[in-house]
């Protein structure tokens, strides 16, 4: 447990060192922006592309891992979708549970990135990169297709086709694994420069992220965002470890599988919400919140799977 606990410890101080830097003055507001847009477009897309592109799929089980991650959205989608006549008649309006919906759904792949990569170095890494390339395209049609359904709002899905299809995550995934299965030689001095850059990447992610965190939001949790807390934090890693195990997968898999539903929420939901007629502002308290408690409900998570995946 202390292992886990000491190799977790130095992400989460890069979320805290994003935390201090956007609330001093040393650094210019502008810069934060632009930080998330420079992940977004190169950082990211860069390391999916590296870890995809030199990944030895033959080495695990790719097919298993990516069912049973799309099998483990598809059943937590489907709870969300259950839960939603019992919170309307709460009094819950359909923004907020939008909000609820992507918090419980989507994850933090920077965080299990940088956390996989601490773990179990390039093998971990590796399936964590499986997983996110099997759930990045189904996850955004899901998330979308609630926010335009419960928004009552026409949307032309023709321009969400397109902005899936010109997602720079979804393309650097995409790229990564037809040079991988083709076999494409990319060329050494070219291959380096991608490297370098990837290599940036989950530090400054994980500062950006911090950046992003609303603090005040975390000292009193509402109902919604407690419930948030429990969806993404607990259940979802109890449905991802549940069906690794049916499915026959073990040891190092299971634990980044959990690893990968154990993350909190991504932050990137929130422009989602704010564009699209969310609750944006539920949604930012839940992704603090969940990223606080993750401090403890990860290595928690971690540990009691790893009792399990040994046997």
């Amino acid at each position: 447990m202390l292992i886990i606990f000491e190799s977790i410890l130095p992400i989460f101080l890069l979320v805290l060192i994003g935390v201090v830097l956007k609330r001093t003055p040393l650094i210019n507001d502008s810069f934060w922006g632009g930080l998330e847009q420079f992940g977004y477009y190169v950082l990211f897309p860069a390391l999916l592309f590296e870890t995809l592109a030199t990944t030895n799929f033959s080495a695990m089980n790719s097919g298993s891992v990516s069912l049973v991650s799309l099998l483990a959205v598809g059943i937590m989608s489907g709870v969300c979708l259950a839960l939603w006549p019992l919170l309307r008649n709460r009094g819950m309006g359909a923004p907020a549970y939008t909000s609820i919906f992507q918090t419980a759904t989507r994850w933090n792949g920077f965080m299990a990135l940088a956390i996989g990569e601490k773990l179990a170095g390039p093998s971990g890494l590796a399936v964590i990169a499986v997983i996110m390339a099997a759930i990045i395209v189904p996850l955004n049609l899901i998330n979308v297709g609630i926010m335009v359904w419960f928004s009552g709002r026409g949307r032309s899905f023709k321009a969400f086709a397109v902005r899936i299809i010109t997602n720079p995550i979804i393309i650097g995934s995409a790229l990564g694994v037809v040079v991988n299965v083709l076999g494409i030689r990319i060329y050494d001095p070219l291959m380096t420069t991608v490297d370098l850059i990837a290599g940036s990447s989950l530090s400054l992610g994980l500062i950006n992220v911090g950046a992003g965190l609303r603090i005040q939001d975390a000292v009193k949790p509402q109902p919604a965002v407690i419930l948030s807390v429990f969806l993404k934090l607990i259940l979802f890693p109890v449905v991802s470890v549940s069906l690794a195990l049916l499915f026959g997968l073990s040891g190092e898999t299971v634990i980044m599988i959990a690893l990968g539903a154990a993350v909190p929420t991504a932050m990137n939901g929130y422009t989602l919400a704010r564009q699209m007629g969310g609750d944006a502002e539920l949604y930012a308290a839940a992704a603090t919140v969940q990223t606080v408690a993750a401090f403890f409900t990860i290595p928690t998570v971690l540990y009691l799977v790893a009792q399990v995946a040994a046997g």
